[in-house]
């Protein structure tokens, strides 16, 4: 999504965080942005630049509520695979303490920031892209957004905290119906079953998350965190507790030739053919 100039000439650069960008307006709001266009694949150095750029938003007296958006045709189609099932980018890391830190350490603080997140959601949210997008407290979406959680479609078990963040939007039965199936959902129907708030036009998108998040911004600062901890302060935990099984659920599915399969037919543009192996 290109930046809208309309928005970015009231904005001042914050900070950069690796690919992700970070400016603030003297209306409180912030603007975060990813930078791997088009498609913004991530892995754990992209998850920890948005961990440390809303971690210093918290405690930036002047941003009240933020923008998350993304440059670039996708919004965030997930994790990159090559042939041979393997991520194009690593997921595990080692902290200074010499503890390992996996991407799902790193979606457990995203979910523990404080303070109220706009989603611009363009293009694809595929997979753990989609989990992303689900951090947002609120998703504008352009009708040609896709939301898809292709996991099963790859001979996998969803992550990013979708176990609790999914159902929460959609409720049990639809999410059940879009983990099972895989199915793409576009922007029109993601406003229809809760996934999306809003849709408007491509070219309004960026100006219409950030002129709802001035609106936000408009509310007293600390009742809307008292307010937002009321409300959402349980799901770091619960996304915690979720990741743990997501995670062991795919390192076990990841031995399957289901997963080698799936992964071949994606690359490969066709169909798969599963046996249950």
């Amino acid at each position: 999504m290109s930046s809208n100039s309309a928005v970015d000439s009231n904005l001042d650069d914050f900070g950069q965080y690796g690919d992700v960008s970070v400016k603030l307006g003297d209306d409180h709001v912030a603007v975060v942005e990813i930078h791997r266009p088009p498609n913004n694949f991530f892995d754990l150095e992209l998850i920890d630049g948005l961990v440390a750029a809303f971690s210093d938003l918290d405690e930036e007296d002047g941003c009240r509520a933020s923008v998350l958006c993304s440059e670039g045709k996708n919004f965030c189609a997930g994790a990159q695979f090559g042939s041979d099932g393997r991520r194009g980018g690593e997921i595990t890391a080692t902290n200074a303490d010499g503890s390992p830190r996996h991407l799902y350490d790193a979606a457990f603080d995203l979910f523990s920031k404080r303070k109220p997140v706009v989603g611009a959601i363009q293009g694809a949210a595929v997979g753990g892209g989609l989990g992303v997008a689900c951090f947002p407290d609120f998703r504008i979406a352009a009708p040609e957004a896709r939301f898809t959680a292709n996991f099963a479609r790859l001979g996998f078990h969803h992550g990013f905290g979708l176990t609790v963040t999914l159902p929460r939007l959609v409720g049990n039965q639809q999410a059940l119906d879009l983990l099972y199936t895989g199915r793409r959902v576009k922007g029109d129907e993601a406003v229809e079953i809760g996934l999306a708030d809003k849709l408007v036009p491509l070219d309004e998108l960026r100006q219409a998350a950030y002129d709802f998040a001035c609106e936000i911004a408009g509310s007293a600062p600390l009742a809307v965190e008292s307010i937002r901890y009321t409300m959402r302060g349980h799901l770091a935990d619960a996304i915690k507790a979720a990741t743990d099984n997501e995670k062991a659920e795919q390192d076990r599915l990841r031995t399957t030739n289901d997963w080698r399969e799936g992964v071949n037919a994606m690359n490969e543009r066709r169909t798969p053919n599963f046996t249950r192996s």
